[in-house]
């Protein structure tokens, strides 16, 4: 889902600041933290905690609007 919001951005189908990359982002995020329950990873949790923290910021930025 991170992938194919990267990619959407890239080839111009999705604003990076629209609902929808920053949804793709936030789901991405919270499935690949998800999976690290079952094998932890420290590193990998942290930054997928502050890509999921950084699409809730761009989502509520733009609910505020």
């Amino acid at each position: 889902m991170i992938l194919a919001a990267y990619v959407g951005v890239q080839v111009e189908r999705l604003d990076a600041r629209g609902y929808a990359a920053l949804w793709l982002n936030l789901a991405g995020s919270l499935l690949i933290l998800a999976s690290l329950a079952r094998a932890f990873n420290l590193s990998a949790a942290l930054m997928e905690a502050a890509w999921a923290l950084t699409a809730l910021y761009g989502l509520w930025r733009r609910w505020r609007r």
